[in-house]
């Protein structure tokens, strides 16, 4: 145990500090152990040196600027003085400082969680559409969560924000649980909460909410029955506006809305319209061919910038104007137009079941062909990497007999 040198005064252990060698230590005396330490940079701070438990230990006391000497040999007694009643003045204070870390991490809230998580797991998205859709779909639906702390969230919380949209919206509903789960997930292993995730499917929200896939079939977008799909489209073909012939181009197509709306008069070349991967859902190129009529529109269409179907002021059309188009159809003629099953007014997303179902029961084409069509992946990862062609030459037909059969030919 260091010995006890008698007292400096204040003046004194001042002028250590002014002219003390860097990198040395200086008794100040009036507690044992109690050292001015001088660091290589030039500043000064308290240290006492003692033993605990037997084993030798130092303990900062703060900065000579911050802490006067008074209060330094005053914390020095009282920590001695513990330490001869057996306490561990380090490991407590080490322990109080975990616990504030923790504390601090258990503050989190959601919305910081989901930037903190999208600030890495982004990256592996080469597909700009998906990481638009990661952050859309957390700000539309789940923004009761922001405010909360992440290891608040419980099932409760979860239930309240997957309920109104499980049956109306499932295939949306159930990335949103996939996204919150993975985000508490992250949250748990930085040590923001701790627990059961209450977003987990497994032996969790399956117990209360009714399976993705039993629900398919109430969830599948209307569609236009192909007994009226020709009189629709002529109706269709009597209006006029921007967003009337995106429509029809997206019926003749059988193309995603969102593909149309973004589609640019540089992926068309010669008869095909080459959708870059960057903006499939599928994050592959995908090839369609165009009928005569589709070409004919195209044709006829007035080049106003790069998009094929601007709005007016020349950026990209809404979702809802595509949907406007039908709803203003399905306004002039109420008891038709209707989905087949659910009896709900068709919308553009549906065009694609209507082609669909055409392929299958008014052709011969392989529904593998019709499935490539509408840009789907078809068979097994190994299958497609052995599968190259994408049938691109047997689809002209195909789409062209699309195009006469809702233009009412045999």
């Amino acid at each position: 145990m260091p010995l006890v040198k008698s007292s400096l005064a204040a003046f004194e252990v001042k002028r250590i500090a002014e002219t003390a060698a860097s990198g040395t230590r200086h008794s100040v005396g009036g507690v044992s152990g109690l050292e001015l330490q001088k660091s290589r940079s030039g500043s000064c701070s308290w240290v006492l040196r003692t033993l605990i438990n037997g084993k030798r230990r130092e303990i900062g006391l703060g900065s000579f600027n911050s802490v006067s000497l008074k209060d330094a040999r005053e914390e020095a007694k009282r920590l001695k003085y513990d330490i001869r009643l057996g306490n561990d003045p380090v490991s407590e204070r080490f322990q109080r400082r975990s616990d504030a870390k923790v504390a601090e991490k258990l503050e989190l809230r959601f919305n910081e969680a989901v930037e903190l998580y999208l600030h890495h797991k982004l990256k592996e998205f080469q597909n700009p559409k998906h990481r638009q859709q990661w952050r859309s779909t957390l700000s539309t639906y789940a923004a009761k969560l922001n405010e909360r702390r992440v290891s608040e969230i419980d099932l409760k919380d979860i239930l309240d924000i997957l309920k109104p949209i499980w049956l109306s919206k499932t295939v949306t509903a159930s990335r949103l649980r996939g996204r919150i789960e993975k985000i508490l997930d992250w949250a748990a292993l930085h040590g923001h909460r701790s627990g059961e995730n209450p977003a987990r499917w497994k032996g969790n929200l399956e117990l209360t909410l009714q399976k993705p896939s039993a629900l398919k079939n109430q969830t599948n977008q209307p569609a236009l029955r192909l007994s009226e799909a020709a009189s629709w489209y002529s109706n269709l073909r009597k209006r006029s506006g921007i967003a009337t012939l995106a429509l029809e181009f997206c019926a003749l197509t059988a193309a995603r809305s969102g593909e149309i709306r973004g589609a640019k008069w540089t992926e068309i070349e010669n008869n095909f319209w080459i959708i870059p991967a960057e903006r499939t859902k599928t994050s592959r190129e995908h090839r369609i061919a165009l009928s005569e009529r589709a070409v004919h529109l195209l044709t006829h269409l007035t080049r106003n910038g790069d998009l094929i179907f601007p709005n007016s002021r020349g950026g990209q059309l809404s979702d809802a104007a595509l949907s406007s188009c039908m709803k203003r159809i399905q306004k002039e003629f109420p008891q038709i137009y209707l989905d087949r099953e659910s009896k709900r007014p068709a919308v553009p997303h549906g065009l694609r079941s209507t082609f669909s179902d055409w392929a299958a029961e008014k052709t011969e084409y392989p529904f593998e062909m019709a499935e490539i069509a509408l840009g789907h992946k078809v068979g097994t990862a190994t299958a497609r990497a052995y599968r190259r062609m994408d049938m691109l030459q047997k689809r002209v037909k195909m789409m062209e007999d699309w195009s006469n059969f809702l233009e009412g030919k045999t």
